[in-house]
């Protein structure tokens, strides 16, 4: 499986701060701490994968990714499996107004009924140390590699 996502950044203060999605459903719903990831999505491997990390930004959160220049974070591998492909984007966003897409989901199990989730049920801002713990253990390397980079 191939993902494709955005790490937006911003500096306040002096400091660089990311932002993360919360995952959505509820599998999430109680958890905090590696619970968080990087808004991103699945692409076939025919669709360019910065205009999917652009459009999966756009899906999870409602609002265009911003314009400017891109910071290639390059690709790292989840523990399921999964490669995520990602880049750096400076930009700003009110955290309140992210407004992700749904997807359905047999809950509770086996109970043949279906309900909706959003993909992301809230976002946040964090410095790069918070964002370390917070993040999904695969993707921490993003993190690392933006700090890098900058």
């Amino acid at each position: 499986m191939r993902s494709a996502g955005l790490l937006l950044y911003r500096r306040r203060e002096g400091r660089i701060e990311v932002l993360l999605g919360h995952m959505g459903g509820p599998f999430w719903a109680r958890k905090d701490e590696r619970a968080w990831s990087i808004p991103k999505g699945e692409h076939p491997e025919t669709e360019d994968a910065l205009a999917a990390a652009r459009r999966e930004f756009a899906e999870e959160t409602g609002m265009p990714p911003p314009d400017g220049p891109t910071v290639d974070l390059g690709e790292v591998r989840q523990s399921g499996g999964k490669r995520v492909t990602a880049w750096a984007v400076e930009g700003d966003l009110d955290p309140a107004a992210v407004k992700s897409n749904t997807f359905l989901l047999e809950w509770p199990p086996r109970s043949g009924r279906h309900q909706e989730f959003p993909e992301i049920d809230r976002a946040g801002w964090f410095g790069l140390d918070t964002a370390r713990r917070k993040i999904v253990k695969g993707q921490v390397a993003l993190v690392d590699r933006l700090e890098e980079r900058l």
